[in-house]
């Protein structure tokens, strides 16, 4: 990996980032698939099971704190109510989410779920995970705005060189 911040110990492996990011170990961890402005771990590729294999059902996992953090104050401003009901409403955002789950079944036919996990045509569960597969599998509309909403992207002083 390339360091792209002072300090960074470019030894560390991505799976201890993600892990420290996460407060626990990293779980169905396979690889990073999208990297913030500072080269850390944002969202990370899951197997579809884990290592005592329970399924695991999220492909993009959304890892990075500061994203993390604006994302979940969107959910509990009612997000999820909000895109859930805009999904229904505008056909453009309708037609993101079905393009968008049925990728999400293609990739993992094994289990069969749409994005976050859920098993109804147009649900909208967990708002990290739309967020997730917008940054990693770019295009997708609801993925876009949620992430839009969330606000400044990326942390202004790569708090994630903490993890070295």
């Amino acid at each position: 990996m390339i360091s792209l911040v002072p300090g960074y110990d470019d030894s560390v492996e991505d799976r201890e980032v993600v892990s420290w990011q996460l407060g626990r170990p990293a779980r169905a961890f396979t690889r990073v698939a999208v990297r913030c402005a500072h080269g850390f771990p944002a969202v990370t590729e899951q197997a579809p099971f884990d290592s005592d294999g329970q399924p695991f059902p999220t492909t993009y996992y959304l890892t990075c704190p500061w994203l993390v953090s604006a994302v979940s104050r969107v959910e509990a401003a009612g997000g999820v109510r909000r895109y859930a009901e805009r999904a229904r409403s505008d056909p453009v955002l309708g037609e993101s989410l079905a393009r968008a789950d049925a990728e999400q079944r293609s990739i993992r036919p094994e289990l069969d779920v749409g994005i976050g996990g859920t098993r109804r045509d147009g649900a909208v569960k967990c708002l990290h995970a739309h967020a997730a597969f917008a940054l990693a599998r770019p295009g997708y509309e609801l993925g876009e705005r949620i992430l839009a909403e969330a606000g400044e992207r990326w942390c202004p002083d790569g708090r994630c060189a903490k993890a070295g």
